[in-house]
């Protein structure tokens, strides 16, 4: 039986736009969502002739969020969603407009700038009833959701340490000085937010542990490092983490350590066992009994659970990663939206505020002298 396809409209992700294309490819994959109208660029005629190429017909490319937005809700053919994968200051606006008219939103983290507007736009989403989801990519790999089955299934024990590190190197010179359009936004305040690193991988390695754990600290000490001379955000980060079940961890996010491309990596550990992932090898998870030697699971391969199983889309031995685990994101989200499902395991807008707090937090923390803060 055919399925009709969730209508999207997109702002953002343009020509000349990294993720945009990426959402694109995740949508497609399992032929769930069709792409039919677009914002795609502050250059608006830019804009027109890259939406004119992913086949928008011109009178659903839109010059600004809010045409698309208002037109779109008088029209009986209406997008089901609206995609936000803009700059960060953009997100909040965006996804309150289209919330308030009546649109589901898929957005890129993080959700907000502020802890502020994360609140109001978790607020809205409930208020109005509409679904929000926040595509925190890693959540998406077939073996990361093992190991939150693992460790819900109590494999590991109680929770003892988690050390979680988002590395990378691409902001390890001032290359915002040069233009480089990624970088000259991310590295300004008023359009990334204040957190800079934190912000942008910081979040990210916060949701993955917080995932797989199912739980959060209550309470971290950040040291927040800014090691690009003249840059006005953090571009290194070490976090410790308390949490209220007496387990410890840390975090260390940082965008300028040479030899790091895009190095995710997680390690937990329990009174009975541990376990390891590492992004750059994402099909492999490592499980230790204590006592034991160290045991690989694979995807699709023995021991498997059955979230790595429907995360799975290749036969076993064929290589799958980044773009199949964001699909997964897209396909659990099309799944809610159609009715399939009442659960899902994509974030939500109360994951957007837990990110929000977390960078708060880091930011208290690091200003008050890098003293134990309270994550609320």
């Amino acid at each position: 039986m055919s399925k009709t396809r969730i209508k999207l409209g997109m702002v953002g992700g343009g020509a000349t736009a990294f993720i945009g294309a990426v959402h694109r490819i995740a949508m497609r994959m399992d032929d769930r969502f069709e792409l039919v109208a677009g914002a795609l660029d502050v250059d608006v005629e830019r804009g027109r002739v890259f939406a004119e190429t992913l086949g928008i017909a011109p009178e659903r490319t839109y010059a600004t969020y809010q045409e698309l937005i208002d037109k779109e809700a008088r029209r009986p053919d209406r997008v089901d969603a609206v995609v936000i994968v803009t700059p960060n200051f953009l997100h909040f606006p965006i996804a309150k407009a289209a919330l308030e008219a009546g649109f589901d939103v898929i957005c890129e983290k993080p959700m907000t700038t502020t802890l502020a507007d994360a609140k109001a736009l978790a607020a809205l989403v409930q208020s109005t009833g509409r679904r929000f989801f926040l595509t925190h990519t890693y959540t998406g790999y077939p073996m990361v959701r093992q190991a939150r089955e693992m460790i819900a299934a109590g494999e590991i024990g109680k929770l003892r340490r988690v050390e979680v590190e988002y590395l990378q190197d691409w902001l390890a010179a001032p290359v915002e000085n040069t233009g480089a359009e990624g970088a000259v936004w991310r590295t300004d305040p008023k359009k990334a937010g204040a957190g800079g690193a934190i912000g942008d991988v910081g979040t990210h390695a916060w949701n993955l542990a917080a995932f797989v754990c199912g739980e959060e600290p209550t309470h971290i000490l950040a040291e927040l490092s800014t090691l690009v001379e003249g840059r006005r955000v953090d571009d290194d980060a070490a976090i410790l983490m308390r949490y209220a079940s007496g387990a410890k961890g840390s975090i260390l996010a940082s965008q300028v350590l040479p030899g790091n491309g895009n190095n995710v990596s997680f390690r937990i550990y329990g009174d009975k066992a541990g376990l390891e992932w590492w992004q750059e090898k994402p099909e492999e998870l490592w499980f230790t009994r204590l006592g034991e030697p160290r045991q690989m699971i694979r995807r699709n391969g023995a021991g498997a659970t059955g979230a790595a199983i429907a995360g799975s889309r290749v036969p076993a031995a064929h290589p799958e990663g980044y773009l199949e685990a964001f699909a997964n994101l897209y396909r659990d989200a099309a799944d809610l939206l159609s009715g399939e499902t009442t659960a899902t395991m994509v974030p939500s807008a109360r994951d957007g505020v837990s990110g929000s707090k977390f960078v708060e937090a880091c930011l208290k923390s690091n200003a008050a002298g890098n003293i134990w803060t309270e994550v609320d």
